[in-house]
Formats: C-alpha cells, sequence, structure tokens
C-alpha cells in the first residue's frame, strides 16, 4: 500500500519570518500519520523552514535546484547545499520554470540524476497545455516527459521518486481534471513506468495529481487507484490546506 504523499508548493511567497509563523500555526492541524506532508518552500525561506518543523511530521522540500555540483552559476542552488540545510524533497521541471525558465526535458533528466545522487527525493513533473490536451496528445506528450525524465535512472531510484501529474490548464485557473481525466493519466504514467522498468518498480513508485486541489475535491481524487496524493499550489499557503492534509478524516 502506498502512502499518499501531499506537497504544498509556496511558488514565490512568503517570507522568512512569515514562513516560520505559518508553520507553527499549521503544525498541529497537519499531523496526520497516514500522509507524508512537504512543504516545497522558495530557497531564502528553507533553512527557517527546516528550523520551524522539527519534531513534527512535515518535511521541508525546495522548489528548484541545479544540475551541477558547484561553480560559477550566479543564483543558483546546488544539491549538497539543499541536503546540507535539511532538505528532503525537490520539485524537478515545474511546468513554471519550463515555461518561464525554459527548462526543458533534457535539464529536468539532469536534474533529477543528480537529485538521486544526492539522496533527494525528486518530485517530478509533468504535464499538458490545454492545445496538447484538445489535440488529444495528452498520453503521448506526458509518456515523452516521463522516459525522458528517467533516462539512467535505476529501478531503486525510481521507485523513491515522485511523480506530479499536472495539467498545465488546471494550475492556479481554479479548473480542475474531472476524477476520470486524472485518474487516467495517471494510470497512463505507472504503465509507462512499467514499461521502462517493471510492474514491481510501477506498483512502489507515488503519483500526485496537481492543478487547484481543494479540500473539495481531494477525497474523490485521492481515492483512485493510481493517485497517491497531490502537490497543491495556492491552498498551500492557508490553513485549509489541513483539510487536504485530513482528507481521510
Amino acid at each position: 500500500m502506498r502512502k499518499k504523499i501531499i506537497a504544498g508548493n509556496w511558488k514565490m511567497n512568503m517570507t522568512p519570518s512569515k514562513t516560520v509563523a505559518f508553520l507553527n500555526e499549521i503544525k498541529p492541524l497537519v499531523a496526520n500519520e497516514d500522509v507524508d506532508v512537504v512543504f516545497c518552500v522558495p530557497a531564502i525561506d528553507i533553512i527557517p523552514a527546516v528550523e520551524a518543523v522539527k519534531g513534527s511530521n512535515i518535511e521541508i522540500g525546495a522548489e528548484n535546484m541545479y544540475y551541477k555540483d558547484n561553480g560559477a552559476y550566479t543564483g543558483e542552488i546546488a544539491p549538497d547545499m539543499l541536503v546540507d540545510a535539511g532538505v528532503k524533497y525537490v520539485i524537478i521541471g515545474h511546468s513554471e520554470r519550463r515555461e518561464y525558465f525554459a527548462e526543458t526535458d533534457e535539464t529536468v533528466k539532469l536534474k533529477v540524476l543528480k537529485a538521486f545522487e544526492y539522496g533527494l527525493t525528486p518530485i517530478i513533473c509533468c504535464g499538458e497545455s490545454l492545445t496538447q490536451r484538445e489535440q488529444g496528445v495528452t498520453i503521448d506528450w506526458i509518456r515523452m516527459q516521463i522516459k525522458i525524465a528517467f533516462q539512467n535512472v535505476t529501478a531503486e531510484q525510481a521507485k523513491k521518486a515522485v511523480i506530479a501529474y499536472e495539467p498545465i490548464w488546471a494550475i492556479g485557473t481554479g479548473k480542475v481534471a474531472t476524477t476520470e481525466q486524472a485518474q487516467e493519466v495517471c494510470a497512463a504514467i505507472r504503465e509507462c513506468i512499467a514499461e521502462i522498468y517493471d510492474e514491481q518498480t510501477a506498483a512502489e513508485i507515488r503519483i500526485q495529481y496537481g492543478g487547484s486541489v481543494s479540500a473539495a475535491s481531494a477525497p474523490e481524487l485521492f481515492a483512485q487507484a493510481d493517485i497517491d496524493g497531490g502537490l497543491v499550489g495556492g491552498a498551500s499557503l492557508k490553513l485549509d490546506f489541513s483539510k487536504i492534509v485530513n482528507y481521510n478524516k
């Protein structure tokens, strides 16, 4: 039985002081041991966030990292910096990184490999645009993203990864894929992992749905056979995020 993982992606929000205040307030509200709870926060918030959640069931993740160990890459974050700061997860390949900062399937692959090298758990994002969905190429597009992201990743590493399916047209728009649409794509992702590796690996990997997840939509989404939690954007900045975490109560 795969344990659900519900991760908040704060994007470019929250100062360090606001981060500490919010985490202290939400800690007791998300104390659900049935679920892995993660907040992926801006780089400047990571160290105070790690300190704030000590002794709780919350893990802290990063929103991005570079695929080099170190060097003259002004403004980038190296993987060992994240590890040393106490980070356990890192979002890789979010659609906003692809759209605004020219990330490609190739750089996603390099980041995934580097994350595993340093013992970080990558939350690997994939998703289609509205045009791609309307043209009927969603599954083909997602399979391509997954196959490139997992190139040269071992089966043992893959089992520890998290995949986040986020239809781009549903991010921050208030639109949510139907439960059937979300399950269909997550099932196709699991099938693709089985093709790359084997059924056992596919059975162990966790696949999230993301895209305007709410307390109202979470129970039905998370009840699906191939949806193992959610990657939550704006809603993770509010105390109501606890209602998503406690979807099963």
